[in-house]
Order: C-alpha cells, then sequence, then structure tokens
C-alpha cells in the first residue's frame, strides 16, 4: 500500500465521514458519548472544513453535511446535540426541506418547460422564394 492508495483510502473515509453529519442521530450519538466534547475530535472537524471547496464539495451526496460540519465549529450546537429532540428537531427540518425542495423544484421546471413550449413551434410552412 503506497502513499497514492493511503491518500485515495483517506480521501474516501473523511468523505464518508463527512456526510455522516448530515444525519442528526449520528451526531446525537457521538454527543451522547461524549466525542463532540474531546479536543481532538474537535480540531478534526475544523480540519474537515476543507470540504467545502468547490472541488471537494462537488464529491458530496449530501450536500447539507456541509451545513451540519459549519454548525459544529460551535460549541453550543455541539451541547444541544446531547439533547434527543434536538436531533429529532434537526430531522424534521431536513425532511421539510427536502419536501419543500422538492415540490418547488418540481414547479420551477414545469413552468419553464411550459416556457419553451412556445419557443419550440415549428417555422410556418409555406412557400419559400428563392433568388
Amino acid at each position: 500500500s503506497g502513499p497514492e492508495e493511503q491518500a485515495r483510502n483517506r480521501f474516501q473515509s473523511e468523505l464518508e465521514f463527512v456526510q455522516c453529519l448530515a444525519n442528526p442521530n449520528y451526531l446525537n450519538f457521538l454527543a451522547q458519548r461524549g466525542v463532540l466534547r474531546e479536543r481532538p475530535f474537535i480540531n478534526y472537524l475544523k480540519y474537515l472544513l476543507y470540504w467545502k471547496e468547490p472541488e471537494y464539495a462537488k464529491f458530496l451526496k449530501y450536500p447539507h453535511c456541509l451545513h451540519m460540519l459549519e454548525l459544529l465549529q460551535y460549541e453550543h450546537f455541539r451541547k444541544e446535540l446531547v439533547n434527543a429532540q434536538c436531533a429529532k428537531f434537526i430531522d424534521e427540518q431536513q425532511l421539510l426541506h427536502w419536501q419543500h425542495y422538492s415540490r418547488k423544484r418540481t414547479r420551477l421546471q414545469q413552468a419553464l418547460a411550459e416556457q419553451q413550449q412556445p419557443q419550440q413551434q415549428p417555422p410556418p410552412h409555406g412557400n419559400a422564394t428563392t433568388k
């Protein structure tokens, strides 16, 4: 296992971990076990902020994990996550966001399709004049 393979494994591990941060139940699990109070872990969360850069963020399947990563930089947020009700609230808000986002996106796509229909009408048929 050379340096290239180690770098690939590290990238994959960090990618998977950052995406796990999108799960409020996982964050609650970490908080209840005291992990979010440990200085080395807090430093690791700060290090992971590089995922916000476009060249890394493009690999994320769950981009809202970046918002959670940002919130985890704050001690107050880390402390609140110990409460299961906090995690449940975040989970519900994420669900509402995705439901609203899906409906809004569908409406926007329909409106765009309707807008483009008149523009896609074939030219009128008639006698073409040639010079």
